[in-house]
């Protein structure tokens, strides 16, 4: 997956110590990037932005 142009950003819920996190990069027209931030070059999940709002919204309420 060609991710050139991706602006990776790090989770709010990010310590400075290098915890289980996540970056995301939603400024790709119809998907929204994510990664393992101690994985950089692993795996990419790709959803699609209305599947990544609901995810979000759904996480936010637990």
């Amino acid at each position: 997956m060609d991710v050139t142009g991706a602006n990776w950003r790090t989770s709010t819920r990010s310590g400075t110590n290098g915890g289980s996190c996540v970056e995301v990069a939603d400024n790709l027209p119809g998907r929204v990037l994510v990664r393992d931030t101690k994985d950089r070059a692993g795996a990419t999940l790709t959803f699609t932005p209305t599947s990544w709002q609901a995810f979000v919204r759904l996480t936010k309420s637990r």
